[in-house]
């Protein structure tokens, strides 16, 4: 069996990317079927690629692959809400702690781009840029993480928020995002004075503000997958 080359064995982690950003963007919803055969049309590959793709989203738990139904983008349980949050609150409060007795000349500059970050945040609501305001707001989570440069609590925290956005496609329309900015720039600020105890209870406000904005109303249907990826 001739060994694939480097761009064929990479296909498939970049039909998941592009899966990837349609479900944390919202332009695929919770319980959407993703067909096989269209996606096979949409990214003119075979089905043995797709698969790989498809089986590489349910390791990260955003695809269910259900025996004799197919994959579908996955609607995530309430108790797996109370779970994914759960965890989140005790990682980012762990987050807080660890940045906030970093803090020197580099700490700070690097929370100065993390501020304008939240800029973008907001100017993305402002402007109705659904899409980039739900990335942003997540993003901001995850550079918050990096500040701490342990990249085991990095991969574990990206995999957690990318869940949540998951989440959040189960219960809020475009627009409607429980993550506020306005909570950001409080935690950046409480953060850049050096009060720890303020910028952990303002973190664990927020998820907690956010994990109870969640109810289990999952939107199951079919997807047009030519017009998602179109």
């Amino acid at each position: 069996m001739p060994t694939p080359k480097s761009s064929d064995a990479a296909i498939p982690s970049a039909i998941a990317e592009r899966i990837r950003d349609a479900i944390l963007e919202h332009r695929l919803k919770p319980g959407a079927k993703l067909t096989e055969a269209q996606l096979c049309e949409v990214f003119d590959v075979k089905r043995g690629t797709v698969r790989q793709a498809l089986s590489q989203l349910a390791g990260e738990h955003l695809v269910d692959l259900e025996p004799n139904r197919g994959a579908f983008v996955a609607s995530p349980s309430l108790r797996e809400v109370h779970e994914v949050f759960e965890m989140r609150r005790i990682i980012e409060a762990a987050v807080i702690e660890r940045v906030c007795g970093n803090q020197d000349g580099k700490g700070a500059a690097h929370l100065k781009v993390i501020a304008k970050m939240i800029e973008r945040e907001r100017a993305a609501f402002e402007h109705r840029d659904f899409r980039s305001w739900i990335r942003l707001s997540g993003e901001f989570h995850t550079a918050l993480a990096e500040l701490t440069g342990n990249r085991v609590l990095c991969n574990c925290l990206a995999g957690l928020v990318a869940r949540s956005t998951l989440i959040s496609a189960l219960y809020e329309s475009l627009g409607r995002s429980p993550c506020s900015f306005d909570e950001h720039a409080q935690i950046v600020d409480a953060i850049g004075a050096g009060d720890t105890a303020r910028a952990s209870e303002l973190m664990v406000r927020h998820l907690q503000t956010v994990e109870l904005k969640m109810l289990d109303r999952p939107a199951r249907g079919a997807a047009d997958l030519r017009e998602v990826f179109g």
